[in-house]
C-alpha cells in the first residue's frame, strides 16, 4: 500500500513515527499521523486550523494524556494527580527524573537499543491508513496523498481521534467536504 503514498503522504507518516518516539511511545496511533499532517510544509495544516485543530493544540492533549504512557485524564479522575507526582520525584531524585529516554537503554550482548528500527501502528492507526486508501479510490484517484490520510483518519472510528475531535469542537462532515473540495471532489 503505500507505494501508493506520495512523497508528502510518506513525510507524514516518518513524521507520526517521529513523533511517537518523542513521546516515548512504542507504536504509531492515528493522532501521531494526524500530528503529521500539521506540519508547516503540508497543505492539510492550514486546513486543520480552520477547523480547530492546529498542532500545538493536538500535541498539548496528545502529549497530556500519554504522559509517560499514563492516561493523565482518567487518574485524575480517580484522584491521582501526575503532576503532584513528578513535582515529588524530582524533588528526591533531581529534575528530568522521569525523563528518560527508553531509545536510549541498551540490552542484551548486542546491546541493539530499545525502539530500534520502524515502529508498529496500533489498529487505530492502520485503520486510518486503510480508509485513507478506501477514500482514494472512491474518489477516483491515483495516490494516495495527505487530503486523503486526513479522510482515512476522519472516517475511523479510533476513540482517541474521536475524543480530539469532539473536545476541539471539530465538526467532523464540515472538515471532510472541506477536504475533498479542496482536492476538486466535492462531497
Amino acid at each position: 500500500m503505500f507505494e501508493r503514498f506520495t512523497r508528502d503522504a510518506r513525510t507524514v507518516v516518518v513524521a507520526a513515527q517521529e513523533t511517537a518516539r518523542s513521546l516515548a511511545d512504542s507504536e504509531i496511533r492515528a493522532t501521531h499521523l494526524l500530528l503529521g499532517l500539521t506540519q508547516p510544509e503540508q497543505r492539510t495544516a492550514a486546513l486543520l486550523a480552520e477547523h480547530g485543530l492546529d498542532r500545538d493544540r493536538i500535541l498539548r492533549r496528545v502529549a497530556g494524556r500519554h504522559r509517560g504512557g499514563l492516561d493523565e485524564s482518567a487518574l485524575s479522575a480517580l484522584g491521582i494527580d501526575l503532576t503532584a507526582i513528578r513535582s515529588s520525584v524530582e524533588s528526591t531524585f533531581g529534575p528530568g527524573a522521569l525523563d528518560a529516554d527508553p531509545r536510549s537503554r541498551r540490552r542484551g550482548p548486542g546491546r541493539r537499543r530499545l525502539f530500534a528500527g520502524h515502529l508498529p501502528f496500533t489498529a487505530g492507526a492502520k485503520k486510518s491508513l486503510e480508509l485513507a486508501l478506501r477514500e482514494a479510490i472512491r474518489l477516483d484517484h491515483g495516490a494516495i496523498d495527505t487530503e486523503m490520510v486526513l479522510l482515512g483518519i476522519l472516517r475511523s472510528d479510533d476513540l482517541e481521534i474521536r475524543q480530539l475531535l469532539a473536545e476541539s469542537g471539530v465538526d467532523v462532515a464540515a472538515l471532510r467536504q472541506a477536504t475533498e473540495s479542496r482536492r476538486g471532489h466535492a462531497a
